[in-house]
């Protein structure tokens, strides 16, 4: 263990973690000129009713009012003076999103940029900062300036020896600094870090880790840090020792070494605004095998099998897996299995609220040989159409080219056209 530790600090790092404040309020706010840190603002959909999600909120009514992002709406108070509540707009923030991380590649090369997230990005700048004779504060500081002139944002950056110092920098940090800018280094990790308490509030450990490990005496992160790997590892597997080297402030993983996944899929699904009753989900099934057969024809993939979840009203689900004997990307081929499956289960009284399909394995598209059991000619021409009726639906709009059920009252498909992840554009 000595020898690894060793090993990683030796590739030390200079690693800044850049995260937008509060980046759909703030965003808003810039629509209408106004400022996010004295502006009470909220991003949800009325239209959803009260009950809808607070996707975000300003910083000014996150510190005064003490509301938090990813809160009902009923939850937020409605006498607040001059309070706004903003329809999100996605299509804006992916674009400006997309603004940010250009400025980002004015500073570092491409493989030197891991974007985690539509506000949150990482950057290695071990090798930039003597070119201008830069500290990593200094070099930082250019960054969260270029950000705030080009684009009116306001940016945090958590600077560290490695990705996880410098997230749990900016999350625990540089988030409440003043100047939104902090950096630590392995003699800061037992004062600044081994206090944190829930364990949720740690990068890599979530709700359901945090009750196991509450369960076995582990309430700080200081518990962590001072406990034995070993047990760790016997008790929660390899995230138990993971976490024990993030205790230490120590991470072995580089933005160079891209991810690359053994397994592909492909998924689309929503998020009900209403209960759905049985007769009503063959018509989501077609809807949905026509958006995930767009995707497939996009990528240039078959699909070898999908995979059917659906969750009940009192947050229990059940999923169901097929397989095709031939990898497919016909909407066709995909509703009729998965209606036909459904329907086979039985007759589910319980409401549906969520649905999702997931297509893996998936195959490339370069070549396909047929069976002596289909008819060839047939499978050509309904491949040519669909390709056509996605090249329709992709240069003039989804409802051009829609299926017939899309007219249906149980159908969501008109709507989703106007969405992007489940939100309007």
């Amino acid at each position: 263990m000595g020898l690894q530790v060793m090993d990683m600090k030796r590739e030390d790092r200079t690693i800044l973690a850049i995260d937008l404040k509060s980046f759909y309020a703030s965003v808003e706010c810039l629509r209408r000129g106004m400022d996010p840190f004295s502006t009470p603002l909220v991003v949800a959909d009325l239209s959803r009713g009260d009950n809808t999600i607070v996707l975000a909120a300003s910083p000014f009514i996150r510190e005064r009012h003490r509301v938090k992002s990813r809160c009902r709406l009923r939850e937020v108070d409605k006498t607040i003076s001059g309070l706004v509540i903003a329809r999100p707009h996605m299509a804006d923030y992916l674009s400006k999103s997309a603004e940010v991380v250009s400025i980002f590649l004015d500073y570092v090369d491409e493989k030197d940029l891991h974007v985690y997230s539509i506000d949150e990005s990482f950057l290695d700048v071990t090798h930039y900062l003597s070119r201008g004779k830069d500290t990593p504060e200094s070099y930082a500081t250019k960054i969260l300036s270029d950000i705030r002139k080009k684009t009116g944002l306001t940016a945090a950056c958590g600077i560290g020896r490695n990705l996880f110092m410098a997230k749990a920098c900016l999350d625990i940090d540089a988030k409440k600094a003043k100047d939104f800018l902090a950096r630590w280094d392995y003699p800061d990790v037992p004062m600044k870090l081994w206090p944190v308490e829930p364990l949720s509030r740690m990068w890599g450990i979530g709700g359901r880790l945090e009750r196991k490990l509450n369960a076995r005496g582990f309430y700080r992160v200081g518990d962590i840090a001072v406990s034995d790997p070993a047990y760790l590892r016997r008790a929660f597997g390899e995230i138990g020792e993971e976490i024990y080297w993030h205790a230490q402030g120590y991470d072995d993983a580089r933005i160079q070494e891209k991810y690359r996944p053994k397994d592909t899929s492909l998924s689309v699904g929503e998020v009900l605004l209403r209960d759905y009753e049985a007769k009503e989900i063959p018509t989501l099934l077609n809807d949905l095998s026509f958006e995930l057969a767009d995707r497939l024809l996009s990528e240039g993939k078959k699909a070898g099998g999908i995979t059917l979840h659906l969750g009940r009203k009192d947050g229990t689900g059940y999923g169901l897996k097929l397989a095709f004997l031939e990898p497919t990307d016909s909407p066709l081929e995909i509703a009729r299995r998965l209606i036909g499956a459904y329907q086979a289960r039985g007759e589910e009284k319980t409401p549906c609220r969520q649905i999702h399909l997931v297509a893996s394995p998936l195959f490339d598209f370069c070549c396909y040989q047929g069976t002596l059991f289909e008819d060839g000619e047939r499978r050509r021409r309904e491949g040519d159409l669909e390709r056509l009726l996605m090249r329709i639906r992709k240069g003039y709009g989804t409802t051009k080219a829609m299926p017939c059920s899309a007219l249906s009252l149980a159908s969501t498909f008109i709507q989703r056209d106007g969405q992007i992840g489940g939100h309007h554009r």
